[in-house]
């Protein structure tokens, strides 16, 4: 698979991981990737990282294959029209990462044009991120470059567009989710004893164990929770517990508002 070069359109946070991650991964060189910002002052460790930093997005487009979308919602029409002419839809591939903006958004102002839309969650910094991505236009070939260069960043996943709002709750505020049960988690240890710290480093490392037995092996969840909860032992009386004070449904119920919420926005 050929090395192409990507523009990425917006250095924020999201931008600069993926820019970030790319390069430590190995999947591009500095010199491939060319971020935009209008306040070039915060990519500095990019730039001297030898990433091409500019404040032309119009010039980062023409000089790239791979175009990267990262602007906040609400101006991202607005940028894509003002650059419309920059767009050749036979060498270009557009990605958005941007929330809310749906690939008929995109290709009624850049028709035509290769679009694909990727929800990455804010683990991408650590290239540990989920990423679901959808698309049209897009060819065989583009499809598995663009898996690939994601997949340098965490896990990918491809899926129907109509399901990106709810790949938007369980994989971006999923990890709210799942930070808020490793701080309960915490509390509770604190409450039995051990120092915040230690209770810390033991709940995240825990979780992050858990995750792990089900990526690597492909098991269910009960699999691993029945190979712990032995007869009148102290972990099925601590499950039982949290289901009489409903944990399962407290986080399903948490969920679909998530998604209702996104839904009726």
């Amino acid at each position: 698979m050929s090395a192409k070069k990507i523009a990425i359109i917006g250095g924020g946070n999201l931008g600069s991981a993926i820019a970030q991650g790319l390069l430590k991964s190995g999947f591009s060189k500095a010199g491939d990737i060319t971020v935009t910002k209008r306040n070039t002052g915060t990519l500095t460790g990019l730039r001297d990282a030898g990433v091409r930093i500019e404040t032309d997005n119009a010039v980062a487009i023409r000089e790239s294959e791979v175009i990267v979308v990262a602007l906040k919602p609400y101006n991202v029409r607005e940028v894509l029209q003002e650059f419309k002419s920059s767009f050749d839809p036979s060498r270009h591939i557009l990605i958005s990462v941007v929330t809310g903006v749906s690939i008929d958004d995109l290709e009624h102002v850049l028709p035509g044009m290769p679009v694909v839309r990727a929800m990455p969650n804010t683990a991408i910094a650590i290239q540990e991120s989920i990423t679901c991505i959808a698309h049209k236009h897009a060819t065989e070939e583009q499809i598995r470059y663009i898996k690939t260069m994601f997949d340098q960043l965490g896990a990918t996943v491809i899926i129907d567009e109509k399901l990106m709002d709810a790949a938007t709750v369980l994989g971006a505020c999923g990890i709210a989710y799942a930070l808020r049960y490793i701080r309960a988690n915490i509390q509770g240890g604190i409450e039995i004893g051990f120092d915040a710290r230690t209770a810390s480093l033991i709940a995240a490392q825990t979780v992050k164990g858990a995750a792990e037995l089900l990526i690597r092996e492909n098991r269910h969840p009960e699999e691993e929770i029945d190979k712990v909860t032995t007869p009148k032992g102290c972990t099925i009386a601590g499950l039982n517990e949290m289901e009489h004070q409903g944990f399962s449904s407290s986080l399903i119920k948490g969920i679909t508002a998530s998604y209702n919420k996104i839904v009726k926005d």
